[in-house]
């Protein structure tokens, strides 16, 4: 049986313009080594600065191990939930977006679970029966795909954020839905470099 493993990880700390700091290369180095030890078929990453950034300094641990830009794992909003939808401490987070914009992000997140939230047909060229993928994104996708595998209502990616550089493993099989292995695991962080991306608050 065919096994699709993707392992979504947050880019590293940026600066207020989108580039990785000291602090992000070394928290994407830190989890390259956690990752070294894997049968890793690709690295797929935004073509955002941060996230290429992250992905090469990830690379750096992975010999071998192609990098490639994905255009689906840019950062977006995946979905505009309705007034209805929305808790009341993300109302007006949504403020100002119009109805194409809305429907960008939508197509962004479609293309997004079509290339990646599925296992590829056994018959393609390159199909391995064990795969093994990591994706660099943001934490917007990242919570999108985590929704998708929970089958759980679109306005549930809000409130599904991610750590810079935390794990989440997502595993899928023919005929079986999703399994999410971990989500958000900083275990190859030094408490240091945990929580950083999250809004303040008591942390353990």
């Amino acid at each position: 049986m065919t096994i699709r493993r993707l392992y979504l990880a947050r880019h590293g700390a940026a600066d207020a313009f989108g580039e990785l700091t000291d602090i992000g290369r070394r928290q994407a180095g830190l989890l390259g080594e956690r990752l070294a030890g894997l049968p890793v078929d690709a690295v797929w990453h935004s073509p955002l600065p941060r996230a290429v950034a992250s992905a090469h300094e990830i690379a750096r641990h992975l010999p071998d191990v192609p990098v490639a830009e994905a255009a689906e794992l840019v950062d977006h909003v995946p979905y505009v939930p309705s007034a209805a939808e929305t808790p009341a401490s993300w109302a007006g987070f949504f403020d100002g977006y119009d109805d194409t914009e809305a429907a960008s992000g939508r197509r962004l997140a479609e293309a997004l679970v079509a290339r990646f939230a599925k296992v590829p047909d056994p018959g393609t060229k390159g199909t391995r029966p064990d795969m093994n993928e990591v994706l660099v994104t943001h934490a917007y996708p990242i919570a999108w795909l985590v929704r998708h595998a929970m089958d759980a209502p679109p306005s549930r990616w809000l409130g599904l954020n991610s750590a810079n550089t935390a794990l989440t493993v997502i595993e899928y099989r023919l005929g079986l839905p999703p399994t999410i292995v971990m989500f958000n695991d900083m275990s190859h962080l030094p408490p240091g470099l945990r929580w950083t991306g999250f809004p303040a608050g008591i942390r353990p």
